[in-house]
């Protein structure tokens, strides 16, 4: 639109607020990112394993803005709350499957039986885990009541990602671990 000579259009109020806090909720999201493969590096002493649990929050990403696009939500501050939640729980589940993995491999399993027995094994935690959380978080998705338009956003994203995680990260988790680990990558 074009404005008249003198005459600008700012944005103020509620739009200013909620860029400033993005900006501070992405800058948040990247360094937790970033902190857990730190971790997770130190912990393995391995670069590469962190990268297959890492593998886990976009998957998770995949799932979330589904949901919030089928439920005809926004991405708002509540949404991204909910996604760094959702980061959190997925990394857990990743590490439960990973870390098993490793576990068999040390007491002489050979990769895929080593897979196999830690997917078996470690199901019904990971499953006990996403089920209990999207179940919490139902009310919140279905509440009607004043102020819980924005908290929605929040529990439909968590929700949708931890039903996509879950069924990706019990399917490909154990592909990108099977490929590294027969590419024979560096720093495992």
């Amino acid at each position: 639109m074009e404005m008249p000579a003198g005459y600008q259009i700012v944005y103020g109020g509620q739009i200013h607020q909620q860029k400033t806090a993005f900006g501070s909720l992405f800058k948040a999201l990247g360094l937790s990112v970033l902190l857990v493969y730190m971790l997770m590096a130190a912990l393995y002493e391995s670069l590469v394993l962190p990268l297959t649990i890492m593998m886990t929050v976009p998957l998770s990403g995949i799932g979330a803005l589904s949901a919030l696009v089928l439920g005809d939500q926004s991405i708002n501050i509540f949404a991204i709350v909910g996604l760094i939640m959702l980061m959190g729980i997925v990394t857990k589940n990743a590490i439960l499957l990973v870390d098993y993995t490793q576990t068999l491999r040390k007491r002489g399993y050979d990769r895929e039986t080593a897979l196999i027995e830690a997917g078996r094994t470690r199901l019904r935690p990971i499953l006990m885990t996403s089920v209990t959380m999207i179940m919490a978080m139902i009310p919140l998705a279905v509440s009607a009541g004043s102020g819980s338009a924005d908290h929605q956003a929040m529990a439909i994203a968590a929700i949708g990602g931890l039903i996509s995680s879950t069924v990706l990260t019990l399917g490909i988790i154990p592909v990108v671990y099977s490929f590294l680990d027969a590419t024979g990558c560096p720093g495992r």
